[in-house]
């Protein structure tokens, strides 16, 4: 999916939010829409984006994979280390840094960097807004992009807007590229997604309620303020 269809999709939910609002919930004010493009979302995902990605894991060869997963890994290690800058966190920007240095050596296809035990820091964009204080806003579900929130979602869109594929002239290999990323990410949530059919009567609350307690607990870096869960 392009850049641009991803900022429409946002879009689109924010706009389909507005006409469909509940009060009950001041962090999902928009939860009768979200729970239509759930339901929109969840065919998709079981007929075609899981099919694909469990086939993946199953016939391509583990290094071929672990190639694709590092490749991307050192893209994402990039935009940590800015975002560790950005929040004053010098150690995680040095290890995320660190990282893409050593991985140099394995042509950016072989992970040095965590053999090495140089652990990322898994620093984004809507961290760092919530490090300055940026309330996280409405909860949102795009389908195909999943579980976001008005503050992650503006913080993926910036993400997106400065990948190195969005200044690809070859539209070709930037769409394999878009297409290999999304399939890693996919491939990297099998085991969630296992867990949700196993464990949620209401799938929508629980994805939403472990989404948002996994982000204040990354916003916090592991220690998130204690509030009483009314789910």
């Amino acid at each position: 999916m392009s850049t641009p269809r991803i900022g429409a999709a946002l879009a689109a939910a924010l706009l389909l939010g507005g006409c469909a609002s509940t009060p009950g919930r001041p962090y999902d004010p928009f939860e009768a829409s979200n729970r239509v493009m759930y339901a929109i979302n969840e065919p998709l995902d079981k007929h075609i984006a899981r099919p694909i990605a469990q086939a993946w894991v199953d016939y391509v060869p583990s290094p071929v994979r672990h190639a694709v997963r590092t490749f991307f890994g050192n893209i994402e290690d990039g935009f940590s280390a800015l975002n560790g800058l950005l929040q004053g966190k010098w150690e995680k920007a040095g290890n995320d840094l660190g990282r893409i240095t050593v991985n140099v050596w394995g042509l950016g296809l072989i992970d040095i960097a965590t053999e090495a035990g140089i652990p990322k820091g898994d620093e984004d964009f809507g961290q760092t807004f919530g490090y300055w204080g940026i309330p996280q806003g409405p909860f949102l579900f795009v389908p195909i992009l999943g579980p976001t929130t008005a503050r992650d979602g503006t913080g993926l869109a910036i993400r997106l807007w400065y990948g190195p594929t969005t200044y690809m002239n070859d539209i070709a290999l930037r769409n394999v590229l878009w297409f290999m990323g999304g399939l890693d990410l996919r491939v990297q949530a099998l085991d969630a997604s296992a867990m949700v059919d196993r464990a949620a009567i209401d799938k929508y609350t629980f994805i939403r309620r472990s989404y948002l307690q996994r982000r204040e607990y990354l916003v916090h870096d592991g220690n998130p303020p204690k509030k009483e869960d009314d789910e």
